[in-house]
């Protein structure tokens, strides 16, 4: 069982999230930078596994090359979930006002990564499945008018801008309050949506840095990931609190069960 129930949500400052997040990143870039690093190497090194085994269509060179691929596929999504368990807990760790170490990103926590799998997967499939309900409107209209075939995809187009800002915190709230798929998302909704606009403003602050990582010649982006990440963890706590309600950053969730499944 997780410790007690979420705080009361609060206003989001979008430029002290900045400040708070570049100064936590400050505590310590190198640590910051070199796990960054460390991230995209591994990812890079899956992600070839899986091309060995598939063609310039990315289909299955044959049945054991098609096995080769599906590991390295499998393998790169619990490095991403690794890593951005990671961050968030060396970005928590940076804004509690301490100096994370490298540990404190390679520490293994699979009870947290299977939340965050868990609840990112259920999003994942309640935005395909009203694509697929959008695109089937917008093949039934495009026999009546094709024309209109475009109102339901703008249409789909709207809602997915306001779910990807309204379910922005979901990773925190995943990893940080152990709530279950329906309850991270409704709680992601229940926050949000009074200051909607507020987070829109900060994903497009964060979208800013990312750019401007991508400018820095590709390798401002090692700098760039961890402060987003540090930007977006330092505003969940503006808003949902400060409260580690899992144990992520003492590992006392390790052996527990992955909180609730809805």
């Amino acid at each position: 069982m997780f410790e007690s129930s979420p705080p009361a949500p609060a206003q989001l400052d979008v430029f002290e999230a900045v400040r708070q997040g570049w100064a936590a990143f400050s505590r310590a870039p190198w640590v910051f930078v070199g796990f960054s690093l460390l991230l995209t190497v591994v990812n890079a090194i899956f992600s070839g596994i899986q091309r060995l085994g598939t063609n310039e269509e990315g289909l299955p060179i044959s049945g054991p090359m098609a096995l080769v691929a599906l590991l390295g596929a499998v393998a790169g999504v619990i490095v991403s979930l690794w890593g951005s368990v990671a961050l968030v807990r060396g970005s928590w760790s940076a804004l509690e006002g301490g100096q994370p170490s490298f540990a404190t990103f390679v520490r293994w926590d699979g009870a947290a990564m299977i939340r965050l799998f868990r609840n990112g997967l259920v999003l994942g499939v309640l935005v395909g499945l009203m694509l697929l309900v959008a695109a089937g409107l917008a093949f039934g209209v495009a026999q009546l008018s094709q024309l209109l075939a475009v109102l339901p995809l703008l249409v789909a187009l709207l809602v997915l801008i306001y779910v990807v800002i309204n379910q922005k915190f979901l990773a925190q709230v995943s990893l940080l309050e152990g709530l279950g798929p329906i309850s991270a998302i409704q709680r992601g909704r229940a926050v949000v949506d009074p200051q909607w606009g507020q987070v829109l403003l900060l994903g497009l602050a964060e979208f800013a840095v990312m750019l401007l990582g991508l400018m820095a010649c590709v390798v401002g982006l090692f700098v760039a990931i961890p402060v987003v990440a540090c930007i977006s963890t330092a505003a969940y706590r503006q808003v949902f609190g400060t409260t580690d309600l899992t144990g992520l950053m003492t590992g006392s969730d390790a052996g527990q069960d992955a909180a609730s499944l809805v």
